[in-house]
Parts: C-alpha cells; structure tokens; sequence
C-alpha cells in the first residue's frame, strides 16, 4: 500500500539502501530516489535497483513527500538545516540516527515536519555492497517525538515503520540516548578499548570467544567518533558504571576470594541468559 508520492533517501549505504529496497518490496511509494556525496554510490545503488534515480545535487530530493536522513549524525544535522529551503513544506522527514537529542534539537527547528527515529537494526558494516533486503524485518524502531512533533507526522511516521516490519517504541530523546549508552554505545566502546589492550602477535593464539567479544570494533571509526561525541554526558557516566565493575572484579580476584568470584560471575550469567 503506498504511504508516498516518492521518498528520497539522503545517504544510500546499509540502512538507506536497505530501507530503500524495502521500500519498494512493500509498494511503499511510486518512486525512491537518493542522494549521496559519493557519485559512485548513486551509480551503484541506481544498476542494482536499489533507487529509480539519484544524484550528488541535494536538490533531487526537492519534490519528495517523505525525506530519510540516512547518513553519520553530524551529517545528518548539517545536511538537515539545508533541508528548510530545498524540500516541501509537508514533507515528512525521518533520521535514522544513532543518538537524538542533538539531531531532534537541531532538526525540529528547522524541519516543520520532522520526527526522530532509530531502527535498532543493522551491523558493523556499511556502504552499498551491504543492503540487505528485510533488513527491519521483526526490528524494533525507536521514534522520539517532542511537544513539538506534528502529530500527523507521528503517526506517519510510526505507519512506515510498521509497514517495513518493525515494531516501534516512543521515547524521549534523552531517554533514548541514556538507554543506548548502555545497551549500544558502551559495548562498542569495551570492544574498541578490548582489542586494542591485546597485542597482534597474539591474535593467532586467540580463541573464538576474542572473535566474538570484539566483532563490533570492526565498526566505521568516523560513524562512532561521530556517535560517541554526540552522546558524551551519558556515554561517559556508561563507562563509570563498567570501570565501576572492572574495579570490582579486579579486587575480587585480587583477593582470591572465590565465593563472591562465582557470586559475581553467576550474576553476569543470569544476566546474560535474559538477554534474547
């Protein structure tokens, strides 16, 4: 069923192309076009029908009803602001940014029509080469209206969502932001920290479980430099919290005391088997 004239996605990598595809599997709109700073991109994207058209001039967006900032959050927030004099007044734009209270402060000034969003979905790659089709399929979208967010444009919103197979959840954008310190931002950056407190020459020697702990430090450095800066106040207190328990575990075996070692690894476990 169509929800769109045209939908423009602003940045075709993993998520926008993969968005884009989705939204053409599910009839979602006449045509999606796309806009990358990367010629190359649009070529790609274009011969493997991932948009009808694109370009590297913001303006091709200009007659879409629905716009997806699909790009790092300082590009999202820089591209946004010259959004107010390019696109429709009744434009609906979404961002798929991975912290929101900068990108929904800076963005609903500008953008009439705009609602913050954040599919919990995807993987530590990037880039065309990696559009997955069903990507959102049984993922879980973050919306983060405000007093402000048009109503209308909510809902929409939340209707596109569903219609790529996402459930959706609405927070605020600080309690978004606090949340994904957590469960998102501190674990990339245990396993940027892990990986570089281990020496390369004995990478060979190293298990599946070093593989496995440390896979996301194989993420874009500029995307999460980008994430990391963004978020600092809460991704900061996120580290206390682990250092608070690096500490204690470092005490605990420092002590030899086995009895609280088993007690703090059960918690952890039991912890661990509640994650689905």
């Amino acid at each position: 069923m169509k929800l769109f004239k045209s939908v423009a996605i602003v940045g075709v990598g993993m998520i926008g192309g993969s968005l884009a595809l989705d939204i053409k599997k599910h009839k979602l709109a006449q045509r999606v076009v796309g806009f990358s700073r990367n010629r190359k991109t649009i070529t790609l994207a274009k011969k493997r029908g991932v948009i009808d058209a694109g370009s590297t001039d913001l303006s091709v967006i200009s007659k879409a009803d629905c716009i997806i900032l699909a790009a790092p959050v300082e590009v999202i927030i820089s591209l946004g602001r010259r959004l107010a004099g390019i696109v429709r007044k009744d434009a609906l734009i979404i961002d798929v940014g991975s912290t929101k209270q900068e990108i929904v402060a800076a963005l609903e000034k500008v953008v009439p029509c705009f609602v913050g969003s954040h599919p919990l979905a995807g993987s530590e790659k990037r880039g065309i080469d990696n559009v997955k089709r069903g990507l959102f399929e049984n993922s879980v979208c973050v919306v983060t209206p405000t007093e402000n967010t048009d109503d209308q444009s909510l809902a929409k919103a939340i209707r596109f969502w569903n219609s790529v197979g996402a459930s959706t959840i609405c927070l605020s954008p600080l309690e978004h932001d606090t949340i994904m310190s957590l469960t998102s931002h501190l674990p990339h950056a245990v396993a940027f920290a892990l990986i570089r407190s281990i020496p390369e020459e004995y990478f060979e020697l190293s298990a599946g479980s070093l593989r496995d702990t440390t896979r996301i430090a194989a993420s874009d450095e500029e995307v999460w430099a980008d994430i990391f800066i963004s978020n600092q106040k809460q991704l900061v207190a996120a580290l206390g919290e682990f250092e608070k328990n690096c500490n204690i575990l470092k005490n605990i075996v420092r002590r030899k005391d086995k009895k609280r070692l088993v007690s703090f690894l059960a918690e952890a476990k039991r912890k661990r088997t509640a994650l689905v």
